[in-house]
């Protein structure tokens, strides 16, 4: 693709009228384009997906559906999106192909990581009919083992004290909808896009616990007002780099300092519930449907399992990316047989889906090589996510009396990832995670015995259900696979794992 030259002027509404050959724009007109819903979350995942999906829906039955995009955490959004107009340039990328366009779909944007006031003079509008959010699994304030409220996180007590001035997610949204009560009383229809299992109920938990809390007849109001509808999304989307940027100045000839990757496949499976009005998000390619949940068991089990596997195995072998583990043959052959033998056999039928096509579909995308998906970024947060993605599948195998011993290696990876951050053993790698200070001094403390390791780290009761951390099938394969993770040659213990010794 070639371009000719703007002068690298930065993307705008002035720029569309210039886009070089090959550049799609916006097929409406931006002028006229009203805000009816907001974002909170606006990072690489939202511009790929739902705001794509937006863009597609505006482009072919124009209506009022303008997103204003919030941030209430870094990075700050007035320095890139609100430069360019809200504009942005999605490239899709496969192997050696590239796809270029530019999204139009939000209109405004919001930076409330100092104060909620601007994020809540949005959210309690009644212009704003659906709010929508990318905010990643700790952004919830739950515990991950149960799904329920943490009351003990920082945020959350502090809400709790003043929650006229909140900080945490759930705060917010309890406050916007305590104003929307009492001025306009409009319903809201709020839709988590996170991977978290039944992220909708989630939602309506979260703030509906604060919501008791609160009292007033609140938590009342919104179960009559507000909708917390289900979903499961789907493409892959890797943080933008330099080099994103730069090839769109190079290549297409302006600056866009809020250009993201994604991966041609995409997916977005929505609970048939809401408040009011909603976009015909079905007209584009989205599936609504009664039960959200087999879908996201489908996803979170095979795509994100086998993610969360390989990251921290491709971490320990020495790689860089998603598809660098895909092209060692140890490491794909350890996560398919890990997704074949022990997590298909976990999953219910799923609508129009072939499980083992599922399998190969997902692990073929991994192995694109134009989406650079760090195994350090998939990395982050793991005590958030190997809940659904590892350890229910293990549960689901153990009440089977079935075995679980790849899926037992992937939770040992993740741990060995943790522990090998630790100052005992020479802080290999910077960790961010929720629970890597305590894991650090569980590996402080044990040394390097796998047995009082995983004895400390399955104690943590928040990520670990008691009927994992009182099974002594578990903790002894976890702790036989960590001894081999954090030993001389983690991957000559993973080829015994898979049957390759020697291979």
């Amino acid at each position: 693709m070639t371009a000719p030259r703007l002068g690298a002027s930065m993307l705008g509404a002035s720029v569309l009228g210039a886009l070089p050959a090959g550049v799609a724009a916006p097929r409406y007109d931006r002028t006229a384009l009203e805000a009816g819903m907001a974002h909170i979350g606006v990072g690489a995942f939202h511009r790929t997906h739902q705001a794509e999906y937006t863009d597609d829906l505006l482009a072919q039955r124009f209506d009022r559906w303008g997103i204003v995009g919030i941030n209430i955490r870094p990075p700050l959004l007035g320095e890139t999106l609100g430069m360019q107009d809200g504009l942005y340039t999605r490239l899709l990328r496969q192997d050696d192909r590239v796809e270029a366009r530019v999204i139009g779909s939000i209109v405004s944007v919001v930076d409330s990581a100092e104060s909620a006031a601007p994020a809540l003079a949005v959210l309690a509008s009644p212009e704003i009919d659906v709010v929508t959010m990318t905010v990643t699994e700790k952004g919830y304030c739950h515990i991950p083992a149960t799904g329920a409220l943490d009351p003990a996180r920082g945020e959350i007590v502090h809400d709790i004290a003043d929650p006229e001035h909140p900080v945490s997610l759930p705060g917010i949204l309890l406050r916007a909808l305590e104003m929307r009560r009492a001025t306009h009383g409009r319903p809201l229809t709020l839709v988590s896009c996170d991977n978290i299992p039944a992220n909708g109920a989630i939602l309506q938990s979260v703030v509906g616990a604060l919501a008791e809390r609160r009292g007033g007849g609140l938590a009342g109001w919104i179960a009559a007002n507000a909708a917390f509808p289900g979903t499961m999304v789907d493409r892959i989307a890797p943080a933008p780099t330099e080099l994103d940027r730069r090839f769109v100045e190079e290549r297409l000839g302006y600056r866009d300092e809020a250009v993201v990757v994604g991966e041609p496949f995409r997916q977005w499976v929505i609970e048939n519930r809401f408040a009011g009005r909603f976009p015909d998000y079905a007209a584009v390619g989205a599936q609504l449907v009664e039960d959200v949940e087999v879908f996201e068991h489908l996803k979170m089990r095979i795509l994100n399992g086998a993610q969360t596997a390989l990251c921290y195995q491709g971490v320990l072998a020495g790689l860089e990316h998603t598809f660098d583990d895909m092209a060692d043959p140890l490491l794909a052959r350890f996560v398919r047989r890990m997704l074949v033998e022990e997590s298909v056999p976990t999953l219910e039928p799923v609508p129009g889906i072939a499980p083992l096509a599922y399998v190969d579909e997902s692990l073929s995308r991994l192995r694109n090589t134009a989406i650079r998906h760090r195994n350090h970024q998939i990395a982050t947060d793991g005590s958030q996510k190997i809940v659904q993605r590892l350890l229910n599948p293990i549960r689901d195998r153990i009440r089977a009396g079935a075995s679980f011993d790849l899926l037992s290696a992937a939770v040992a990876g993740w741990m060995a990832y943790l522990v090998l951050a630790a100052e005992r053993f020479g802080r290999r790698w910077t960790v961010d995670d929720p629970f890597a200070t305590r894991v650090a001094a569980i590996a402080d403390t044990a040394g390097a015995d796998p047995r009082q390791l995983v004895a400390g780290i399955t104690a943590i009761d928040a990520i670990f259900a008691p009927e994992l951390a009182g099974n002594p099938r578990f903790t002894a394969a976890v702790a036989w696979h960590l001894a081999g993770f954090i030993g001389a040659d983690p991957m000559a213990h993973l080829a015994r794992v898979t049957g390759a010794a020697g291979a």
